[in-house]
């Protein structure tokens, strides 16, 4: 059974790990880790966002999290997803619909004109549930590493 709930400060480890296993820069065990966690405290317990993990068995198999954006020439927020995955074990289970469409309710219950979200254009398996999820492809985007820090993240070989 697939349970959807916003997280807590508690499930950084989990989302930490999941982050990681999609490619985002793994902070698992560095010296700043807990700064890390200090910063999805605060992500959470802001009023632009919400983070939802999903369970399966009291085990945490994906996160979501959803910032609500003013846009100049729009009344009413729109939705974006930062970050959606699910682990690799537990995919093809529904986990991602369950948590998109949680997503779209908590988007459409602040008045949202509608939802974006990026992906990689290596993502092809993604690129096909956003499509079966009702999502158009509508759009380029273009990234620039003012660090040095590659982004996005490359795909595994």
């Amino acid at each position: 059974m697939i349970s959807v709930r916003e997280a807590t400060p508690k499930d950084w480890p989990a989302v930490a790990s999941l982050l990681a296993e999609l490619g985002r820069p793994d902070v698992r065990g560095l010296d700043d880790e807990q700064w890390h966690g200090g910063r999805f405290a605060e992500y959470v317990a802001r009023p632009d966002t919400v983070a939802l993990v999903a369970e399966v068995d009291g085990e945490v198999a994906g996160f979501l999290d959803l910032e609500f954006r003013q846009r100049l020439n729009f009344r009413t927020p729109q939705a974006w997803i930062p970050d959606l995955v699910v682990s690799e074990k537990h995919r093809g289970r529904g986990i991602g619909a369950a948590l998109m469409a949680k997503a779209e309710e908590l988007s459409k219950g602040r008045d949202c004109w509608g939802m974006t979200l990026e992906s990689a254009t290596w993502r092809k398996d993604a690129h096909r549930f956003y499509l079966r999820e009702g999502y158009d492809d509508s759009a380029y985007s273009f990234s620039k590493s003012l660090t040095g820090e590659p982004w996005p993240p490359q795909p595994k070989d």
